[in-house]
């Protein structure tokens, strides 16, 4: 569909594109460009440190996990009402520019859900049944984390190798 945001399963980030790369690392098909790979969970925590420790949280304080609004893109988020959530004041988002925009993320049955409220983002750490994403929700000021279903579409960000 042309009109939602390009969302991929984790066999796509991973590269296993059939039964054989399923099993045999060496078969799979890079997604990330050359150079660049996805983050694993330890990475996504190793980013969500930094960004606490340095101030990004909403109110400037070095602890804690507040750092969403730091993180999300200033357009595109439903507004809240919630003191320190993305949705709140949008102009004061992005101050890390990471520019993350609320394409939501698609269910294993093919379903949309939640664009305008979340950004999820893959890592590549996972296991055979699911895998651990990150995500941003308007109404909240943290960045969190679930494994979700390796089926499911949500977005990916590369990091430098």
């Amino acid at each position: 569909d042309p009109t939602k945001p390009r969302l991929y399963n984790w066999y796509a980030v991973m590269g296993i594109h059939d039964v054989a790369s399923l099993t045999d690392a060496a078969l799979r098909k890079a997604f990330a460009p050359e150079g660049w790979h996805v983050p694993t969970d330890v990475e996504w925590t190793t980013l969500e440190n930094y960004l606490i420790a340095n101030g990004y949280n909403y109110d400037g304080t070095t602890t804690k996990n507040k750092i969403a609004k730091a993180m999300a893109a200033t357009t595109g988020w439903n507004s809240s009402t919630s003191l320190g959530a993305i949705g709140t004041d949008q102009s004061l988002n992005n101050s890390s520019g990471f520019n993350a925009f609320p394409e939501g993320h698609r269910f294993r049955s093919g379903s949309f859900s939640s664009e305008g409220d979340s950004a999820f983002f893959w890592s590549s750490t996972g296991s055979s049944i699911d895998a651990w994403y990150r995500y941003l929700l308007k109404d909240n000021r943290d960045l969190s984390w679930i494994h979700g279903y390796l089926q499911e579409g949500v977005s990916v960000r590369f990091v430098r190798d």
